[in-house]
């Protein structure tokens, strides 16, 4: 008779088991699946935002070397809206993702480069 409760124990017990079982090997590989696709996101991400960095530094660089040798009042403004523009750039925490105010960072950067856009590119 003991034999045959240990039979139905072991029927009764395997779905809490093989539920056991499946969530384990569930979660691993969805852990395993999360880091990839987590990594791909990364790369992407990051390499958007460099690009779109560098767009702004080579646009900062061509007005700097257009501007360089003029005088006037406004171009001096404009030299100066432009380094503060290279000066950020140059600071931007390119290798560490974990920088908490990376966003906010790069928020500035936008904003400054539409100022820029707004003296450098304005015909008055």
């Amino acid at each position: 008779m003991a034999g045959s409760q240990d039979m139905f124990d072991a029927i009764v017990m395997a779905d809490d088991r093989f539920h056991g079982e499946g969530y384990q090997e569930g979660y691993e590989e969805g852990s395993s699946l999360g880091m990839i696709e987590g990594r791909r996101y990364g790369t992407l991400h990051g390499a958007k935002i460099g690009s779109e960095i560098g767009c702004y530094q080579g646009f900062a660089f061509a007005w700097r070397c257009l501007l360089h040798g003029c005088t006037t009042e406004k171009d001096s403004r404009k030299m100066k809206v432009l380094e503060s523009l290279l000066g950020m750039i140059q600071k931007f925490p390119y290798d560490d993702p974990t920088y908490d105010k990376l966003h906010e960072d790069l928020d500035r950067i936008r904003g400054k480069f539409k100022q820029v856009c707004v003296l450098c590119v304005s015909f008055s």
